[in-house]
């Protein structure tokens, strides 16, 4: 016994078995949205690896700020040197000995360019001759230049107040440490020379700071 289906009953079927494709269709794609929702998240491996990498990139920021902040408190390089230098004037040229005093008068303190090209002072004794050493010019708190004071005989800082005596050696703070030394040597054609100062600093008992 046979049926015949009506032209309604056709288009039942026909939008039953659309739907039912459909939904196959939307079944399959939200299986494949879990799968690849899945692969998204990192193993345990993975956030070991971006833990380290967010650690360096904020510690090595961190330790250049700390380090420079460190070095801030070091006392700036004075002295030193492996040779001797020739003293020179503000024009650059050698300093000589008999040229040089017969400008600058018993109790002169003088800039002059010393070891590593520091600013370093050259004095004339009471009695008209150079003293045996130079005394460096830059403080030993934040790395001024101390101007010499002749009304009141010593050196005194204009950034922060720190006062040296005749000798250099510190007498107020905040500077730490006394200006450093360096050996005043007169070769044979009467230049002026700095040579490093080694031994004991005389105005302290102690070795120097600076070597």
């Amino acid at each position: 016994m046979s049926f015949t289906l009506s032209t309604s009953q056709k288009l039942g079927c026909t939008r039953v078995a659309k739907t039912t494709a459909v939904a196959k269709r939307q079944g399959v794609s939200r299986v494949v949205k879990a799968a690849a929702a899945s692969a998204d998240v990192p193993d345990m491996g993975k956030r070991n690896v971006m833990n380290l990498l967010l650690v360096g990139a904020i510690g090595l920021p961190a330790t250049s700020l700390i380090g420079g902040y460190a070095y801030f408190f070091v006392p700036p390089s004075a002295g030193g040197g492996g040779a001797g230098q020739p003293a020179k004037d503000a024009n650059g040229n050698d300093i000589k000995k008999a040229s040089w005093l017969k400008t600058h008068l018993p109790g002169d303190y003088s800039l002059t360019q010393g070891l590593k090209g520091d600013a370093t002072y050259l004095i004339v004794k009471a009695d008209g001759s150079l003293t045996d050493f130079g005394l460096n010019a830059v403080c030993t708190h934040l790395g001024c230049v101390v101007p010499w004071n002749k009304a009141e005989n010593k050196f005194k800082c204009p950034c922060h107040g720190s006062q040296y005596n005749a000798d250099g050696k510190v007498i107020r703070g905040p500077a730490p440490l006394s200006l450093a030394l360096a050996h005043v040597v007169i070769d044979g054609n009467d230049t002026v020379t700095f040579t490093p100062w080694t031994e004991q600093d005389f105005r302290t008992g102690l070795q120097p700071w600076w070597k």
